[in-house]
């Protein structure tokens, strides 16, 4: 670490209670006492920076992971190479508990560098077991994982500064963006509904008027209109309203039998989502911003959400997302997870959705990156990663995936070095 760079660790000293989890011997067989020598990161441009955390060992074996948030939780990963080396990286739970220890209090960006070094340490484990990740994580409930194509804001992400947004964002672009998913072969779907709709809106106030409203109904309508009653199909509100405009624009979607209204309101703002989960019938969806299992806890006690959306690369790692989904079982709460990642996240997510009862779909953000296939190969099997709206669960040790250099290269992030 560079010396005139900040140390994120917490000091022994200064009456900081921790304990000592480090371990000096590793009383294991020759063919498992192996080390952690490195961690190495870089960067992908995809729809959003992708941050591929590599962990190397004193063997051939290594493992690979991904962060959220990719620069600065990268930056984080690699420092926290000073914590690891020596260690076993089969200790995954001790490694990963002493990094939380000694992190304390580096919070969302902490909990993305954590998923990443979690992610390739199980990756290391199945690779030295000579089995899937699955497997180390409880076993499969399922073959396949079901994903949810993220469409967006229909043909238009954003609309143009001088355009009328209703002349944009109209209910024949979303009923032509729906059945390009579906004719892919996805059965389930979601749309941004929190596009706008005056340009002189005072979108501060977090409020509809009837004209607002009325647009984003025709939008529901017309996709329902065009692929039908049998696709699942959420909107996201990316917590943009009050209590009052969601609820209002809620129930105006009831009849369209969605399965589920993503973050009508701020995260911070429980009690809020509270009373709009309560007044409606639509299930309501949240958790991308909560990354702990106590918060998911607190929330689902509040009787806040009626399903869960764990981040799979910002919740501390595969373990952490596993207790998540636990706790969640326990309030009858299924989890339809939150994930823009690359191959390689997308892949860990899918290993431990294979080993929780209560999944329900995985999110998948990347249609616009035609590459996104490619960048990853599955080891000793054919086929891509993503096909007809589902993942295949790679069967080959570790993740069962591998890195493909010339297309990492081709994409690498502006600084950033090959690693793989």
């Amino acid at each position: 670490m560079a010396s005139d760079q900040p140390d994120y660790r917490i000091p022994q000293g200064g009456g900081v209670p921790w304990r000592d989890l480090s371990v000096d011997e590793s009383h294991r067989p020759a063919e498992r006492d192996i080390e952690i020598t490195d961690v190495k990161t870089m960067a992908l441009a995809g729809n959003f920076t992708w941050g591929i955390v590599k962990v190397e060992t004193d063997t051939d074996h290594y493992g690979l992971g991904e962060t959220f948030r990719a620069e600065a939780a990268l930056d984080m990963a690699e420092r926290m190479a000073v914590d690891l080396r020596g260690e076993n990286p089969l200790d995954v739970d001790r490694i990963t508990e002493l990094l939380n220890q000694r992190y304390t209090g580096c919070g969302r960006i902490g909990q993305a560098a954590f998923t990443g070094i979690e992610t390739a340490l199980w990756d290391i484990k199945g690779k030295v077991l000579g089995v899937p990740v699955y497997e180390l994580l409880g076993g499969k409930y399922r073959d396949e994982i079901k994903i949810y194509c993220d469409t967006h804001g229909g043909e238009s992400l954003a609309a143009a500064e001088t355009a009328d947004p209703t002349e944009i964002y109209t209910p024949e672009s979303y009923a032509r963006a729906a059945r390009e998913v579906v004719d892919e072969g996805f059965e389930a779907l979601k749309f941004d509904l929190d596009i706008p709709t005056h340009r002189d809106a005072d979108t501060a106030a977090r409020r509809l008027d009837n004209e607002a409203v009325e647009h984003k109904v025709s939008l529901v309508e017309a996709v329902r209109d065009e692929i039908g009653y049998d696709v699942d199909l959420g909107m996201d509100l990316h917590w943009n309203f009050t209590v009052e405009t969601a609820v209002r624009l809620g129930r105006k979607l009831e009849p369209y039998d969605l399965a589920w209204l993503e973050d009508p309101v701020p995260p911070e703002k429980v009690d809020a989502l509270r009373r709009v989960t309560e007044k409606l019938t639509t299930p309501v969806l949240t958790g991308e911003n909560y990354v702990t299992p106590a918060r998911f806890n607190d929330v689902a006690r509040e009787g806040a959400f009626d399903i869960a959306a764990p981040d799979v690369n910002k919740c501390g790692g595969l373990w952490e997302f596993r207790k998540i989904a636990t706790i969640c079982d326990l309030h009858g709460i299924p989890i339809a997870s939150h994930n823009i990642s690359s191959p390689v996240g997308t892949v860990a997510g899918a290993h431990v959705s294979a080993a929780i009862p209560n999944f329900l779909c995985m999110e998948f953000h990347a249609r616009d990156v035609p590459w996104w296939n490619d960048l990853v190969t599955r080891t000793g099997e054919r086929g891509p990663i993503l096909e007809d709206g589902y993942v295949d669960l790679p069967e080959g040790p570790g993740l069962g995936i591998e890195i493909d250099p010339d297309v990492a290269e081709r994409y690498l992030a502006d600084g950033t070095e090959l690693v793989i």
